[in-house]
């Protein structure tokens, strides 16, 4: 490069990213806005319940069938319903709540090439950010229920069990539902992650299978039932540190 095309020296500032490191400094209140609008709204949902699964599944598919029902089940039990808002099992997951007694939420999400909103939902929240809907989705969750996915649903699963894992979240049911589906990877954490030294055998404690939507009911409530779904003050000071 010759002396005249050098870059003039800058004492290692990049004067070409300014604008760019402007708008990322004023993001910080466009992510500030987005917790304090969704927390603000969902604070009145109380029990709920965080329902994942594939955004792919058809409507007369076996999964979406059985997850509305789980979701009905909830929602006639007292528990409102979160899932992303989205098509699929996020759909069925609304839909049985809709139809319900407690309230169908959608925590909805921005994307590339715009996610559809489905129409079963009471409350609807919108997010620019994936990071700060999850933050929501275990916040304000009893428990997690867990429909057979793909990505996006292996991540919701293991943010909250590393959540838990640490003690950065407060202890919650999460019930992964379809044996048939799961077996395999529970499988792999039992004969890799745990013989391997990856996590502790007790660190499976922190998962159930059930296949059938009255057992799923059932569980959250046998691990409620000797205190009650509001969190304690210790465990709000956790969930305030999320």
């Amino acid at each position: 490069m010759s002396a005249s095309n050098k870059l003039p020296k800058t004492n290692g500032i990049n004067m070409h990213k300014q604008p760019y490191n402007a708008r990322e400094s004023w993001r910080v209140f466009e992510i500030m806005s987005e917790f304090v609008e969704s927390t603000e709204r969902l604070n009145r949902i109380s029990p709920a319940v965080s329902i994942f699964g594939s955004a792919r599944t058809a409507e007369d598919h076996p999964y979406y069938r059985l997850t509305e029902e789980i979701a009905r089940q909830l929602s006639d039990a007292g528990f409102a319903v979160l899932s992303g808002g989205g098509p699929g099992i996020m759909e069925a997951a609304n839909k049985g709540a809709f139809y319900g007694k407690s309230p169908s939420v959608g925590l909805n999400i921005q994307l590339p090439h715009e996610q559809n909103n489905n129409r079963y939902q009471d409350i609807s929240q919108t997010f620019r950010h994936f990071f700060a809907r999850k933050v929501m989705f275990v916040k304000f969750a009893s428990a997690y229920v867990v429909m057979p996915g793909g990505f996006g649903t292996m991540d919701e699963l293991m943010e909250a069990l590393t959540l838990v894992q640490t003690g950065k979240s407060r202890k919650i049911p999460i019930i992964l539902v379809n044996s048939l589906f799961w077996k395999d990877l529970v499988q792999w954490f039992r004969n890799t992650l745990v013989r391997e030294g990856m996590i502790d055998a007790a660190d499976l404690d922190l998962i159930q299978i059930i296949d059938e939507p009255k057992e799923v009911v059932a569980a959250i409530f046998h691990h409620y039932e000797t205190r009650g779904f509001e969190p304690s003050a210790a465990e709000r000071e956790i969930q305030l540190n999320l």
